[in-house]
């Protein structure tokens, strides 16, 4: 009989399943349900109810196991991805007190800086927590509630994260591990320990509504009857620690050693990679993170990434294939087009009040093909903004490990080279962080087991690259690039003035 694990990735815009082969890494079975924000909220307001997560679990559960003609007997764990940062408000008796503000809510800026102010300033946050206080973090989000539903706030008994939730729901109980709890600014990263002065500029009793903190490779628990019917499984199989989407897609890239970088290209963007030791940013550009193997993280994220293209990909009427062969007929630097991508605001840089800017518009650019590869090359320098950053505090990237839907371009691959000017590889799993939840899994079943093994002797047996889509830098395009790379910089500098009165004038509208 075989012997599998389900990895679970519930993310912005949908939920994936893998089932996994535990003897050999190999996917057997998966399966996805797609869901949507919240509509009819003010600007910059982004959020979902957690039992819409619910239900899309158990429904890509069940066909990914129909995929792989699984027996319930045959799954021995089960891991959770979910995006990070988002807020979800239990109260007494476990149930959902209102809809959770999500990573990409941009509303808590004010929230944020008052947190930074009662700790004394930016400086100070980042020498007390490890990172900056963001408006896509938790803790401003926490405030939020307080501030603007205090009657929410008084029914508040637990503070969740999305991936925490579903662990809740999974096993019954409330945990929180360190890659996750990370990214909620309430936590000391370098001690990997909740930060006393953070809460108290919250809130004095926030410490009791924080769940406990654990090492990674510890299980959340084990699965209820409830839930077990609800997936088609056997009750008491183990739940991993699970993490948040980067964490698990560290895992599920095989990046687990120092030297690995990792770039997400989905509706947001990530870099990352792995580190023995904390790397933290003086200026709070990069977040340190925590992973979700008992190492470090460092990171930075963008809001928008195929955000953006899908966007101009709908204005133009153009199907995927379409608006590739379309952004194909520009050339690099699409005659000077560039986008500025903050549509959803920015993070990295820190630009709540941004909006997306197409800087060199005329008639010779006005057309499909050149705003097409304008929106790809926006985004991807909008990154490269990060990953020199990284390099900047010591971390170099040689070759970048490229994931998400938009690594499933050739196009794209082509103008990550040229753009951070380092080899681009893909992975045969393309779904990165369902298949990091599933080896964090089995990782934590084998410890289970008595078994002594490290996180990165499951990664270096079981990802695998994709060799034919390796995409090299061409000189001429990495000059081209460093030139609009500036041009974009220079941009962002420049109207993050006129960003501000631009979100007072829609404010007040």
């Amino acid at each position: 009989m075989r012997t599998l694990v389900l990895g679970i990735d519930s993310g912005t815009q949908s939920t994936k399943a893998l089932v996994v082969d535990a003897s050999n890494g190999r996917v057997v079975g998966m399966g996805a349900a797609a869901y949507d924000l919240l509509p009819g909220l003010p600007a910059g307001h982004k959020e979902q109810h957690p039992q819409t997560w619910v239900q899309a679990t158990a429904k890509a559960v069940k066909a990914a196991l129909k995929q792989a003609k699984a027996r319930s007997s045959e799954v021995a764990a089960i891991g959770v991805s979910g995006q990070q940062h988002g807020f979800v408000p239990l109260d007494r008796q476990g149930e959902v007190i209102r809809p959770a503000k999500l990573w990409c809510d941009t509303s808590t800026a004010a929230e944020c800086d008052e947190i930074t102010d009662a700790l004394g300033g930016a400086k100070a946050t980042l020498r007390t927590l490890g990172n900056a206080v963001l408006p896509g973090f938790t803790a401003g989000k926490i405030l939020w509630l307080k501030k603007h539903e205090p009657k929410n706030f008084a029914r508040l008994a637990t503070v969740l994260l999305p991936h925490d939730y579903l662990n809740w729901w999974l096993t019954g109980n409330a945990f929180m591990e360190y890659g996750d709890a990370s990214g909620t600014a309430l936590m000391d990263v370098r001690k990997r320990r909740w930060s006393d002065a953070a809460l108290q500029a919250i809130d004095p009793d926030l410490a009791g509504k924080l769940p406990p903190l654990a090492s990674s490779d510890q299980p959340a628990g084990t699965l209820t009857a409830a839930a077990a019917k609800a997936l088609g499984l056997q009750a008491g199989i183990v739940v991993s620690a699970g993490g948040g989407d980067n964490m698990m897609g560290a895992i599920g890239t095989g990046n687990t050693r120092d030297g690995v970088v990792t770039a997400s290209f989905g509706t947001s963007g990530t870099i990352y990679a792995s580190s023995g030791k904390p790397i933290t940013d003086p200026r709070g550009e990069i977040a340190a993170f925590c992973d979700s193997a008992n190492r470090w993280l460092p990171l930075l994220c963008t809001m928008n990434v195929t955000v953006a293209t899908e966007m101009v990909r709908h204005d133009f009427g153009l199907d995927h294939a379409a608006f590739e062969k379309a952004a194909a007929k520009a050339p690099p630097g699409s005659d000077g087009l560039l986008l500025l991508p903050y549509l959803e605001g920015e993070r990295t840089p820190n630009v709540p009040d941004g909006t997306g800017v197409f800087f060199g518009a005329r008639p010779a650019t006005f057309t499909a093909p050149h705003f097409a590869r304008a929106a790809m090359e926006g985004v991807t320098l909008g990154m490269n903004y990060g990953l020199r950053r990284l390099g900047e505090l010591g971390v170099t990237a040689t070759q970048v490990r490229a994931t998400g839907g938009g690594a499933k371009s050739k196009l794209w691959r082509q103008i990550m080279a040229d753009v951070f000017n380092a080899e681009v590889v893909t992975l045969q799993v393309a779904e990165g962080a369902a298949f990091g939840a599933a080896l964090q899994a089995l990782w934590c079943w084998r410890l289970s087991k008595g078994e002594k093994l490290a996180i990165h002797d499951l990664t270096d047996a079981f990802v695998k690259l994709n060799p034919r889509e390796t995409a090299r830098p061409n000189p001429k395009a990495v000059a081209v690039y460093q030139e609009l790379q500036a041009l974009q910089d220079s941009l962002s500098t420049a109207l993050r003035p006129a960003f501000s009165q631009h979100r007072k004038l829609v404010t007040r509208s």
